[in-house]
């Protein structure tokens, strides 16, 4: 008898506990890609804020910033 036939022992226990681990995987990788979206967007948010200070001091300081010699 085919493992993978509904009339192997076990066989229907095997497939349901291999379908319940893979949604069980595919919800945390889920779960862990919106958590890495959120913090990236966050890390970008920072990054343009920290641009935007070091631009300011370098026109305190009187230097002209990469950005405004483009």
């Amino acid at each position: 008898m085919d493992a993978r036939s509904p009339e192997a022992p076990g066989g229907r226990a095997l497939r349901d506990v291999a379908e319940n681990l893979f949604q069980e995987l595919q919800e945390h990788f889920q779960a862990l890609t919106a958590t890495l979206n959120l913090r990236m967007e966050e890390m970008g948010g920072r990054i343009e804020d920290l641009q935007k200070n070091v631009n300011d001091l370098m026109a305190q300081a009187g230097i002209d910033s990469p950005a405004q010699k483009h």
